[in-house]
């Protein structure tokens, strides 16, 4: 009997190491580049974990226009698989460092999000609102458009980003300038008080330091979903503007189908509701109801004045320059 119980062992040690060698030669390891906050990239790779248990994925985190000059530098040798995420307008900059890929269910991604010729997904949409802290307003009516805040009685009583400090703020303050042409782009100046950076506005508001901030939308339902009750959000009825975010597959990646892999799992329905249920990351897929998941609005409700993203990225210089002098006319 004992021979019997240690062959028997011996034989379950083997299956097992087997079973091991098997699942490590299935695992995959893939490198991601990306300019999203911790919680972001956390909330997703969670999903991941289920979704594709095999995938190992190795981070490597920063802003984007600085990943996107490493991933240039490395052109010859990548090192990195996926980058996730960064502003349409930046993306497009690098065309020729980018690996086409048309994604399985990439129907459920309005073409608007997509990149040109399957280069880049849009895997989240920013929406730029009017942050209000009710509390501040001190007798002042919220406003309702963004016309609202050129008015004499609103100067020093709202906080805008310096366009070239943030990617979110520039496509703001460029939507302002085709909106308004640049009157309208130096009576805001004229009024405003300016951060050097978005978190400094949004969080701003949140303290009562400013009654209004310009600034991201999930970034302000953060307060409110935290029981801020004197926090609101406004989308002005004149028209809000949208800043996607993409990623996409680095060419010559060493690891193309691990990247694949997290390529999908990251565009796929499963990460974008819990990246928009945890941090309020609006969703790019069209098969998501975000009103019926959080107390946002659906994309389709909400007045959107439409920008070209690559004509706004080719156009960064003037608008950041215009912008300096509106704000050196207003001092």
């Amino acid at each position: 009997m004992k021979i019997k119980s240690r062959i028997k062992v011996l034989l379950q040690s083997t299956l097992a190491a087997v079973g091991l060698v098997a699942t490590m030669a299935h695992a995959q390891t893939v490198v991601l580049y990306s300019s999203n906050n911790t919680e972001t990239i956390e909330t997703a790779l969670d999903v991941v974990k289920k979704t594709a248990p095999s995938l190992k994925v190795q981070q490597v985190t920063g802003g984007t226009g600085s990943l996107m000059k490493r991933i240039q530098a490395e052109s010859k040798n990548p090192r990195g698989d996926v980058l996730w995420s960064g502003g349409f307008g930046t993306l497009g900059a690098y065309k020729d460092l980018l690996q086409p890929y048309k994604a399985p269910g990439i129907e459920a991604i309005p073409a608007e999000f997509r990149g040109p010729d399957d280069l880049w997904i849009g895997t989240n949409v920013h929406v730029m609102v009017m942050m209000v802290n009710e509390r501040q307003l001190k007798g002042l009516a919220a406003p309702k458009t963004w016309s609202d805040l050129m008015k004499p009685e609103w100067k020093g009583k709202f906080a805008i980003t310096d366009p070239s400090k943030s990617a979110t703020a520039y496509m703001l303050v460029y939507g302002l300038l085709k909106q308004f042409g640049k009157d309208g782009l130096e009576k805001i100046a004229a009024n405003a008080v300016v951060t050097s950076s978005s978190g400094t506005t949004y969080k701003g508001v949140a303290a009562g330091e400013y009654p209004v901030g310009l600034t991201i939308e999930y970034a302000a339902q953060e307060y409110v979903a935290g029981g801020q009750k004197e926090i609101k959000l406004v989308y002005p009825s004149e028209g809000s503007y949208l800043a996607p975010e993409g990623m996409f597959l680095v060419k010559g990646a060493k690891n193309m189908d691990a990247a694949k892999t997290l390529y999908n799992a990251l565009m796929s329905k499963e990460v974008q509701e819990a990246e928009l249920v945890k941090n309020f990351r609006r969703p790019t897929r069209t098969d998501i109801q975000v009103s019926k998941l959080t107390s946002l609005p659906d994309l389709k409700s909400i007045k959107i004045f439409p920008l070209n993203q690559d004509t706004a990225s080719a156009e960064y210089e003037q608008l950041v320059a215009l912008w300096n002098i509106a704000v050196s006319k207003a001092r």
